[in-house]
């Protein structure tokens, strides 16, 4: 009944938290200069030409107008149409979710997968040397920008190197789109070159984006370790005799998972935001990509699709974290 209570509670902020989300894009996208009405024009269009597109698509009006009447739209399932690409917003975006969707759970699994044994071999040998390494690794992976990371890889691995293609999702069009996860659908075809291509485009995005994301593992990992080894029920099972990584994998690494579970529904978000920039250098068919194109093009109607689609997968992560949550530790649910 706690974890009903929990995402009933949760999913009454959920529409609000959307309309405030895009208040603010909205907001920002339109007081900036460029004009949407001129890019779409084109270079040498008259005044009158270009008050007629303000017209058809009603950026004549006032913003709390132009809001208010894009919100109508969103409830009834239309978010709009691309001033660039002439096609309705949900269409595009339907067709890229998949590819980010692909890209950034591939990332959280491997980040978690890797982060939190890493985690927990730090706080086992506190101040050794693989915890000094470890520590220094973190620093790193939360320091260095990701397009910065993704470049050198790309200059290394794929260029230098050899070993991995240099951007894009597949050399050829993929699978046929059962799922629209590229993996998924060539094992269902059991086609394994596709399968190996595919995997082969996935490794330089999901390395530079899983980097800083296993780093912030490790270290909420290491201190709930830290924090949770130095517990009384810790004492009590070390002095029953149990083997300290009995103690410490069965026992320890639950409690301390607490605060490495939250934190990956935050690195979630986090990975969508770095998937703008991932994607734009990787050219990825993503979201992220869909959202610098818009940006730079002034698709006001692109860049509130994107908020939106993304802003809604967020909530539903960190409503699954929470539900999570309240599984490992029911004291903290509600």
């Amino acid at each position: 009944m706690r974890i009903i209570a929990l995402v009933l509670k949760r999913l009454t902020w959920f529409v609000p938290t959307l309309v405030g989300l895009l208040l603010i894009v909205f907001t920002v996208s339109h007081i900036i200069p460029a004009n949407p009405a001129v890019v779409l024009a084109g270079e040498g269009a008259t005044q009158a030409q270009i008050d007629a597109i303000k017209e058809k698509f009603g950026l004549d009006q006032p913003l709390p107008v132009q809001f208010w009447r894009y919100l109508k739209s969103v409830v009834s399932g239309d978010f709009g149409t691309s001033l660039y690409t002439q096609r309705p917003i949900a269409e595009d975006l339907l067709t890229r979710v998949p590819a980010t969707l692909e890209l950034t759970l591939i990332t959280i699994v491997i980040a978690a997968l890797l982060g939190i044994p890493l985690g927990v071999i730090a706080a086992a040998r506190r101040n050794s040397f693989i915890d000094h390494a470890l520590r220094f690794f973190t620093v790193s992976g939360l320091a260095i920008a990701s397009f910065w990371l993704a470049i050198l890889f790309q200059l290394l691995f794929a260029m230098k190197l050899g070993w991995t293609p240099l951007q894009g999702r597949a050399d050829s069009w993929g699978p046929d789109p059962v799922t629209g996860f590229f993996v998924i659908d060539a094992i269902i075809q059991g086609d394994w070159d596709i399968f190996s291509d595919v995997v082969s485009h996935l490794v330089l995005p999901v390395m530079t984006l899983a980097f800083p994301a296993m780093a912030t593992i490790v270290r909420f990992t290491r201190a709930g370790v830290l924090d949770a080894i130095n517990s009384n029920y810790v004492l009590y099972e070390q002095a029953m005799g149990l083997p300290q990584r009995v103690i410490v994998w069965k026992y320890v690494l639950r409690n301390a998972l607490i605060g490495t579970v939250t934190q990956i529904g935050l690195i979630f978000g986090i990975l969508l935001a770095g998937a703008v920039v991932v994607e734009s250098v990787f050219d990825w068919p993503g979201l992220g990509l869909y959202a610098v194109n818009s940006i730079l093009r002034s698709d006001y109607n692109g860049i509130m699709g994107f908020t939106l689609i993304t802003g809604t997968i967020f909530i539903l992560v960190n409503l699954l974290v929470d539900i999570l949550h309240g599984t490992i530790d029911p004291r903290g649910a509600g």
